[in-house]
């Protein structure tokens, strides 16, 4: 089952969903940016690993919806087209940010190896130098300006 619900976060009507299984639910909020899961609840194993990894800002921006789900900021990052990310020094303080994928020049190369993979370079990499901030409520704005919703004209036969 893949849907569009209202998010139990904002109330937005453009929250995804996708079952992964009978007991597990991912949820993607593109009103908010936002996301969540069946088993993201407080208490529950898999936050506390999250709570580990994860950045003190996301840490910050979590919340619990009245069903319980904890919710977090998404991160997007598509080799090919850019980064979308949740970015400031506080929850009082923060905003979406994107930056564009840019080719990795000849001359810059062995800059960007992929690991495990010697003698292999990344063909892209992300330009800090593009970063363009977006409102709280400018997900989807964040995510037009990397070119998510645009076809690669080039890749078209």
């Amino acid at each position: 089952m893949d849907n569009l619900i209202i998010c139990d976060r904002c109330g937005s009507d453009a929250c995804y969903v996708q079952e992964v299984n009978q007991d597990i639910k991912n949820y993607q909020c593109y009103g908010c940016g936002f996301m969540s899961n069946s088993v993201m609840t407080r208490d529950s194993r898999f936050l506390e690993e999250q709570m580990e990894l994860l950045p003190n800002l996301h840490k910050e921006l979590m919340g619990e919806d009245e069903k319980g789900k904890v919710w977090m900021p998404s991160t997007v990052n598509l080799p090919e087209k850019g980064m979308v990310f949740a970015n400031g020094s506080s929850a009082d303080s923060w905003k979406w940010a994107a930056v564009k994928s840019v080719p990795v020049s000849e001359d810059e190369k062995e800059k960007y190896p992929i690991p495990g993979k010697k003698g292999e370079f990344y063909k892209k990499r992300m330009d800090m130098d593009t970063i363009k901030e977006f409102g709280e409520r400018d997900y989807l704005e964040a995510l037009d300006f990397i070119g998510v919703f645009t076809q690669d004209v080039e890749n078209e036969g």
